[in-house]
């Protein structure tokens, strides 16, 4: 498994030779940096630890300075772990760039998806609505009796199903197939949509699926050599 940190720049769509029209979110990879290798003689198993986006030494903890300072780099805003016995090979302080992925790789994107705010049992949980009908009470969207679980001196159980705070889960999108990567502009087109908002941080990993690559889409150039007249 191989992986880097990014971020979701949004979506747009491009077109194939054949003139079917792909859906792909725009991720950009600026080159990560190898901050720690971990071990099973020292950590009890294998990761590599990479950093994303340079942050100021005022706005960094001493800790965080002097670990970077160990890969000879600047703290970073985002640090993650992969867990990849395939890229062992890089050493600390090298960087990784998007070149790792190319165009037909099949990934899985890791991020928190976007909040929605406070919302009511019947968006969040998914519930039924009570009846409409003429004596059913003023409320058809309220959550109902919560402490009826036999005799529980009116104890409410764990995880009974409540309005509040809605989105902002760190979830993954599987089986994404990398459409496009361009290691001189730092990005790469992945088909479909991936978790989070606008510049929000993804991890882009190997699938864990069986199929780990497939044949790649041959896209539309709109480059010409013919001089603008």
């Amino acid at each position: 498994m191989k992986g880097i940190l990014g971020r979701k720049l949004g979506m747009t769509s491009v077109f194939t030779a054949d003139g079917k029209l792909i859906p792909v979110t725009v991720v950009e990879c600026t080159p990560n940096v190898v901050l720690q290798k971990k071990t099973v003689e020292t950590d009890g198993y294998v990761a590599v630890q990479l950093g994303l986006e340079d942050v100021k030494d005022s706005r960094a903890t001493k800790a965080e300075i002097g670990h970077a300072k160990k890969a000879n780099t600047s703290a970073k805003k985002f640090v993650r772990e992969i867990r990849s016995e395939e890229m062992m090979s890089y050493e600390v302080g090298s960087e990784v760039k998007v070149d790792i992925f190319s165009a037909g790789d099949i990934v899985d994107v890791t991020g928190v998806s976007k909040g929605k705010g406070y919302k009511g049992t019947i968006v969040r949980n998914n519930a039924t609505i009570g009846p409409k009908s003429h004596g059913a009470g003023p409320s058809h969207r309220s959550v109902g009796s919560l402490a009826t679980t036999g005799r529980n001196n009116g104890r409410i159980e764990k995880n009974t199903p409540m309005p509040g705070h809605e989105g902002c889960y760190t979830t993954t999108n599987q089986n994404l197939e990398v459409i496009k990567v361009d290691a001189e502009k730092n990005y790469m087109l992945i088909k479909g949509n991936v978790p989070g908002p606008k510049k929000a941080l993804v991890i882009v990993k190997t699938t864990v699926k069986p199929v780990k690559n497939v044949a790649a889409k041959e896209l539309i150039s709109y480059e010409t050599n013919e001089e603008v007249k």
